[in-house]
């Protein structure tokens, strides 16, 4: 006699619940086809990634999940919401302070998530007897477009990945499976005639609905970007040190958005509008210590100054100008450039 399995979603969903995700959603890879992947060509032939040769490097294995894992079947996406208590972008009005996009105000998402999706993964590999694979935004597979195709929310025309239930605060977890699952259905596109996130972008970096330039994005150009930003796009910045939440904070499906329970999550005091001195004044040590387990931490002390004197020479403060002098003869050359800017900025507004 064969033996009868449990449904191979139900001890998972119970127990994802628990743990703070969203009812499991599912996709089978067979149904995905190669669109997703030719958006990806398309955007890196234009050039659209900047400076992440890494896109390039990996294009090829990110065109579909089966490149990746052959034996993959089907992918159980889940979200975890991190939906802010209060609107991120009021920081924007306190000059002297810094903004930080509203995921980078605690815990690194992906330590907080890993462990228990390996958990719910154990649980599915018990269930269907089949291998698994788990991911969180750390390797060569396009989520957005997998939790789309399993009905977790649908892409926006900001790009991301956007739901009725959770608005666009959602991170987004994956488990590969090589169980045959049975899928959810996509959800349709609601955006409809709606543009509040294309309008909101302070550096237009969408050419497009539906399309980004990264290289005019200020979540890549002051986490991902490694040298000067264009002196053009600097005004535009801003206080934002690290990441944008403008296209985001706008969208209207947000009003059926709650807040994020993960404490791990929530906005350490220290994070919300911290002052732009006393983080010009840190140091490598002092950075390191101070975004310990953050995901700031891995963009580095020079680059994450560079951004901080950008926003020094955006605020207005004279003041600040006696901060910037300190680091115009910096070893780091974008550090340099980044306090002279500031320091020439700040005099022609005073």
């Amino acid at each position: 006699m064969s033996e009868i399995r449990p449904d191979p979603l139900s001890a998972l969903s119970v127990r994802a619940r628990k743990l703070g995700f969203t009812a499991p959603h599912v996709a089978r890879l067979s149904d995905i086809g190669t669109r997703p992947g030719a958006r990806l060509q398309d955007f890196v032939a234009q050039g659209r990634h900047g400076t992440m040769a890494w896109m390039e490097a990996t294009l090829e294995r990110r065109g579909h999940p089966n490149t990746l894992w052959p034996e993959g079947r089907s992918a159980v996406v889940l979200g975890l919401n991190y939906g802010p208590e209060t609107d991120p972008l009021i920081t924007l009005e306190q000059t002297d302070r810094a903004t930080i996009s509203v995921y980078a105000r605690n815990r690194d998402y992906h330590d907080v998530m890993k462990g228990r999706l390996k958990e719910l993964a154990g649980l599915l590999a018990r269930d269907t007897g089949q291998d698994v694979k788990v991911f969180v935004d750390t390797a060569p597979l396009m989520e957005k477009p997998l939790a789309a195709a399993a009905g977790l929310g649908w892409q926006g025309k900001h790009t991301n990945l956007l739901s009725r239930e959770w608005g666009n605060w959602l991170f987004i977890g994956t488990i590969l499976s090589a169980a045959e699952l049975e899928p959810t259905l996509p959800e349709a596109d609601h955006c409809g005639t709606c543009r509040a996130c294309l309008d909101a972008c302070p550096t237009d970096a969408f050419p497009a609905p539906y399309q980004l330039d990264a290289r005019r994005c200020i979540s890549y150009l002051t986490i991902e970007h490694e040298g000067p930003v264009d002196e053009a796009l600097r005004p535009l910045m801003g206080n934002r040190i690290y990441g944008c939440d403008d296209c985001l904070a706008v969208c209207p499906w947000n009003k059926f958005a709650q807040a994020g329970r993960e404490a791990k999550l929530a906005a350490r005091n220290d994070l919300d509008a911290p002052a732009l001195a006393d983080l010009a004044a840190l140091g490598d040590a002092g950075f390191r210590s101070h975004f310990a387990g953050s995901p700031i931490k891995r963009i580095g002390w020079p680059r994450f100054l560079r951004n901080v004197l950008y926003a020094i020479g955006n605020s207005g403060t004279p003041a600040l100008i006696e901060v910037a002098g300190e680091h115009t003869h910096s070893d780091v050359e974008v550090v340099r450039n980044a306090a002279e800017w500031a320091c020439n900025r700040l005099s022609r507004a005073n």
